[in-house]
């Protein structure tokens, strides 16, 4: 990943509520476009400047052959608040941050994020190596927003049932480990999405901890179709034991017995 810095200048008079709703409104854009990183973004005020730094997936993320028709018709509102289109200069790479996949086309991919995360859900099957979500177009409505806020939902729920501090974490580990709850319904139909419009086997990731015993945790069945031929001899990225071809699921053995 690498961080960016966008300098936004004034050409007239204008107000602070104006230049704020400009420039968040620009960024979210881009965040759900996949085009930066992360939810906060500050801005730093200057004389007749604004400065905003953020974490891009890679050197050119905010090339105008990425944008969604979402982040252009932002980048056009700027002149409503008396500002010209941002300079974007380069700061330098993010060594706190994973490298993004390679522009080439893995033999298969995967929905996969924790609550440690901020790159993007969409991994190479290959390199387990995050896939930047503007390169493979629009997911729905334009850009990749659905898939973002599946993705901030689900580290919200990973967060909960991690820190096991109050009964919500029960709630927060169905909704990340059970194939019935709403979080796999959506992630699942964005997972569908994906596939079709990359051409590319795209799978789920079905987070697992619990059960009764190592032996059965090893035996245990894909919960969508009940086949147990998903165990894979070795796991995949040292994370995946399972995996389902067929329902296009990927699990972990359970990490109560890791």
């Amino acid at each position: 990943m690498y961080v960016i810095e966008l300098q936004f200048e004034c050409f007239d008079n204008t107000t602070v509520s104006a230049v704020d709703s400009a420039i968040n409104g620009l960024m979210d854009a881009l965040r759900y476009n996949g085009q930066v990183l992360g939810r906060e973004f500050p801005i730093i005020m200057g004389e007749g400047e604004f400065r905003v730094r953020a974490v891009c997936p890679e050197q050119d993320s905010l090339h105008p052959d990425f944008h969604s028709d979402s982040v252009n018709a932002h980048f056009n509102r700027l002149s409503d608040a008396k500002l010209l289109a941002p300079k974007v200069r380069l700061l330098g790479r993010d060594l706190n941050s994973e490298e993004s996949a390679e522009d080439s086309t893995p033999s298969w991919q995967v929905i996969y994020t924790t609550f440690v995360h901020t790159c993007s859900p969409l991994r190479s099957g290959d390199t387990l190596m995050p896939i930047p979500l503007y390169r493979n177009g629009p997911t729905l409505n334009g850009d990749h927003k659905a898939v973002v806020k599946w993705q901030t939902e689900w580290q919200a729920c990973d967060e909960i049932q991690m820190t096991d501090g109050c009964e919500a974490k029960h709630s927060a580990l169905k909704e990340i480990a059970d194939i019935h709850s709403d979080l796999f319904r959506r992630g699942w139909d964005l997972r569908g999405r994906i596939e079709y419009i990359t051409k590319v086997p795209t799978y789920y990731y079905l987070y697992r901890v619990g059960g009764e015993s190592l032996e059965q945790e090893q035996q245990r069945s894909c919960p969508k179709c009940g086949s147990q031929q998903w165990r894979q001899d070795e796991p995949l990225h040292g994370l995946f034991h399972f995996k389902c071809d067929d329902c296009r699921i990927v699990s972990n053995l359970s990490w109560d017995f890791q």
